[in-house]
């Protein structure tokens, strides 16, 4: 009897150990699955991050044409300005 309560009880513990491996690997999964969101979420961001650094970098060259075309505006209006002036004068 004393052996059979001893295996009985082996076989519990083992049944204890699996439900415990089984936990575990459930818990593992669970985890798996939420590291591969956030990689996912990473990579999403990544993404987005190079997007907008290109849409900054075209906007910037935007800026600076139109920052040169500012500069041969007001060159050309100070140029006509003097010659108007110069035409008064005379």
């Amino acid at each position: 009897m004393t052996s059979e309560s001893e295996v009985g009880a082996a076989l519990e513990r083992l049944r204890r150990a699996l439900a415990g491996l089984d936990d575990a690997i459930e818990h593992r999964f669970e985890h798996e699955q939420d590291f591969g969101a956030a990689e996912a979420e990473v990579a999403r961001m990544n993404a987005d991050r190079s997007r907008l650094a290109q849409d900054l970098d075209k906007a910037e060259d935007r800026a600076n044409r139109l920052e040169e075309a500012n500069r041969e505006v007001s060159r050309r209006l100070v140029t006509s300005m003097e010659t108007i002036r110069a035409v008064l004068d005379r």
